[in-house]
C-alpha cells in the first residue's frame, strides 16, 4: 500500500486476512509512505516477489504515468488505485470503480440511474466511472469551484456520459437523484443533513467511514434511505485487488470483511 499519509490505512488488515484465509502463508501486505516524486524510483527498486500494489492519494494520477499499460476505465477516469505486476512492467487499474458499482447495486440502485456527485476529487472520478458502468447517461457534479467541474469533463467524455454542473449553495436541491454519491471531506456535507428532503428510491453513498455515521448518512438512514459507507467501498475494491494480485477468485470475502469491520470497530 503506497500513499502519503498512509499510517491510518486499514488495507493491510483486509489483505493480510485474505492471504491467511486463502492459505498464502508466504504473502504479506504492508503500508509504505510514498509521495508522487518517489513513486517511479520505488517501483524501479521492487523485486519480482512484488505481485502488486494498492495506491491512495496523492498517487492515483501518477500511477497511470508510470504504468506500462492500463485498463480502459483507469485511462478514462485518469486515476488508478492498483498496480499489478505483468512481466517486467506494471498494469494500472481502478478497482474503486468496480467496487462502487458493486456496493451500489447491492444497495438496490436501479438500472440506468440518475446520479448526483458531491465533490470533484479522485473519488469523484471513480464515481463517474461507476455511473457509466451502471448505465447513467449524465452525472450532476456539485462543487464549490466551477473550474473543478471543467477539469472532469475529459473524463466524462472518455466514459461516454454527460456532465452537468451544480453550485455548492444549491446542493440540497440536487438530491433528487437515484444515487447521491458524497466524495467531500469529513464535515463538508454535515449541514446538508438538516436541509435535504429525501426522495423514496434514492441510494446514498458516503465515502467517509471515520467517524461513522456522518450526519448526512444518519439523516438518510432515518428516512429509510439505503446507505453505503466508505468502509463498504474499501472492502469491495480490495476484493478485486486481491484477485488480481493472487490469481485466486473469488477472494475470501467473509474473512476479509470480518477483519476489516473488527479493526474499524476498535478505532
Amino acid at each position: 500500500m503506497l500513499g502519503q499519509p498512509i499510517a491510518h490505512s486499514l488495507s493491510p488488515v483486509i489483505h493480510n486476512a485474505g492471504f491467511a484465509a486463502a492459505g498464502l502463508s508466504g504473502w504479506s501486505y504492508v503500508a509504505i509512505e510514498c509521495g508522487e516524486a518517489g513513486l517511479a524510483g520505488l517501483l524501479a527498486g521492487l523485486g519480482p516477489e512484488w505481485a502488486g500494489l494498492s495506491l491512495t492519494m496523492p498517487l492515483k494520477a501518477e500511477a497511470l504515468r508510470v504504468a506500462g499499460a492500463a485498463s480502459p476505465v483507469a485511462r478514462a477516469t485518469g486515476a488508478a488505485n492498483t498496480l499489478v505486476r505483468r512481466g517486467d512492467g506494471w498494469y494500472a487499474d481502478n478497482t474503486d470503480v468496480t467496487g462502487m458499482v458493486r456496493v451500489l447495486r447491492e444497495a438496490g440502485l436501479c438500472p440506468e440511474p440518475s446520479v448526483t456527485v458531491l465533490g470533484g476529487g479522485g473519488t469523484c472520478r471513480a464515481a463517474l466511472g461507476a455511473a457509466a458502468q451502471l448505465g447513467a447517461t449524465e452525472v450532476t457534479v456539485v462543487t464549490r469551484r466551477p473550474e473543478v467541474r471543467e477539469e472532469l469533463r475529459p473524463a466524462a467524455e472518455a466514459l461516454g456520459i454527460g456532465l452537468a454542473g451544480g453550485e455548492w449553495a444549491d446542493a440540497a436541491k440536487l438530491f433528487e437523484a437515484d444515487a447521491v454519491i458524497s466524495t467531500v471531506p469529513k464535515g463538508a456535507a454535515d449541514h446538508l443533513a438538516a436541509e435535504v428532503a429525501w426522495r423514496p428510491g434514492t441510494v446514498l453513498f458516503d465515502a467517509i467511514y471515520d467517524p461513522w455515521p456522518t450526519p448526512l448518512a444518519a439523516a438518510a438512514s432515518a428516512q429509510g434511505v439505503p446507505v453505503v459507507s466508505g468502509l463498504d467501498l474499501l472492502l469491495a475494491q480490495a476484493l478485486s485487488q486481491f484477485e488480481q494480485f493472487t490469481g485466486i477468485a473469488p477472494a475470501p470475502e467473509a474473512a476479509m470483511r470480518a477483519a476489516l469491520f473488527e479493526a474499524a470497530s476498535r478505532r
